[in-house]
């Protein structure tokens, strides 16, 4: 079923819970989290990246979306990762994605604002919850266009002003998570959480979920992060089927690419609360 990503959140970040935002790139992975979903009964953000459109085109990524939606008996929402350009954002919602993420982070604080403020406009108009970005996520390796950048964390005054006056929806922060797999150990400033926790009321944001490590990630939801995303950890789960002996044929591939996406979500379901360990 459709579902708003505003409500999702508030419940979670009552309930002190995450809800996972999960990038598919093809009908197989949607269907994978799908199913996950489906079997236990929990809500997920499906989530599409501008990056991504090498994959898969944003009318084809908006097709398959809506139809999930349409099948699940749990709530779905349809999410735009890393809207990079207000056209692509405009674009995505007029398709019919129901939740966006504008991405201005790279840009001053003044123009992130300013971005930010003219999406939340157009998307609130039309039913749509925005995300978006202060501080900076930067990137080990990676399957998407991040550039191997550090992180810049979020500071806490900086995210009370931005949220102030963009009314956006949720916040993704910077605490020292990073996309892609880690080539080291990940260091979360679980300080700076806490202190944006206590100043920013709407829901919270972490990007980078993948092989930050199930401890901090718990600790994560335990500070109050409500949204964390994983695309990396899903993509290698799926790569590793071709390794497997089981694996005769196409066929007999793609069911095994979809088990283990379904294994290796099931395991971050338990870590984020829904499902019990």
């Amino acid at each position: 079923m459709k579902a708003s990503s505003r409500e999702i959140l508030k419940k979670a970040q009552k309930n002190s819970y995450a809800v996972p935002s999960l990038n598919f790139i093809d009908g197989l992975t949607a269907k994978a989290y799908l199913e996950v979903c489906e079997q236990f009964k929990v809500p997920m953000i499906l989530s599409f990246a501008q990056a991504h459109e090498k994959w898969l085109s944003l009318e084809d990524a908006a097709w398959i979306g809506k139809k999930i939606q349409e099948k699940a008996s749990t709530p779905v929402v349809l999410h735009l990762d890393h809207g990079q350009d207000i056209s692509f954002v405009k674009k995505a919602i007029e398709l019919g994605f129901n939740s966006v993420m504008i991405d201005a982070s790279t840009q001053s604080f003044e123009n992130n604002i300013k971005t930010t403020k003219e999406v939340v406009a157009y998307a609130h108009e039309r039913g749509v919850d925005v995300e978006a970005e202060i501080g900076f996520v930067g990137a080990n390796e990676n399957l998407e266009n991040h550039e191997v950048v550090n992180s810049i964390y979020t500071e806490v005054n900086d995210a009370v002003e931005f949220v102030k006056k963009t009314n956006v929806d949720s916040l993704a922060i910077s605490i020292g998570t990073a996309h892609g797999v880690y080539k080291g150990e990940p260091k979360i400033n679980f300080e700076r959480l806490y202190e944006i926790r206590e100043k920013v009321e709407i829901p919270l944001v972490l990007h980078g979920g993948s092989s930050t490590g199930y401890d901090n990630l718990s600790k994560c939801v335990q500070g109050g992060i409500t949204k964390i995303n994983l695309f990396t950890d899903m993509i290698n789960a799926g790569f590793a089927a071709i390794k497997n002996e089981d694996v005769v044929d196409y066929p007999s591939l793609i069911i095994k690419i979809k088990e283990n996406i379904k294994e290796e979500l099931i395991k971050y379901y338990k870590v984020f609360g829904l499902i019990e360990r």
